[in-house]
């Protein structure tokens, strides 16, 4: 069955992705928890048209963020954590709270795509993050400390 994907599905589809799913998979579980929605002429041309929108904005958004890479590379973010005595947190640190913590301090709207981030920080200090829209890239500085 050939589906259209509303939401983005770990290892089965992106937003706006027309895939052939298994029909039992997309009706028992895409469809009702309105993950994906039946593939119809009238939809797929739907979608065309809303990618080529959400394209253009992304676009506008990377530019964007591009023109601020010298704004984040000169800038500290300090996160703060539960951590034991020896400065190990008890929940990592993961993009998403980086994202939230820019948008707070540096007014900055940054996808969590944007964010190179091997494993999740997990030691209170100093750490230093790259941020890579397009092909330019720029380091933040992350500061966390224990609450």
């Amino acid at each position: 069955m050939k589906v259209i994907f509303t939401k983005d599905v770990p290892k089965k589809g992106k937003k706006y992705e027309i895939k052939d799913i298994s029909d039992g998979y997309a009706l028992n579980f895409l469809i009702p928890n309105r993950l994906a929605e039946a593939a119809t002429k009238e939809s797929i041309k739907r979608v065309e048209m809303i990618r080529g929108q959400d394209s253009a904005v992304r676009k506008v958004r990377e530019d964007l963020l591009v023109k601020s890479l010298q704004k984040i590379s000169e800038s500290t973010i300090t996160i703060t954590g539960k951590a034991n005595e020896k400065g190990h947190l008890f929940a990592g640190i993961h993009t998403v709270e980086i994202v939230d913590e820019v948008k707070k301090t540096l007014h900055l709207e940054l996808d969590p795509e944007f964010i190179v981030l091997e494993k999740p920080i997990k030691e209170v200090g100093e750490h230093k993050v790259l941020v890579k829209v397009q092909d330019k890239s720029a380091t933040l500085k992350i500061v966390v400390q224990k609450a």
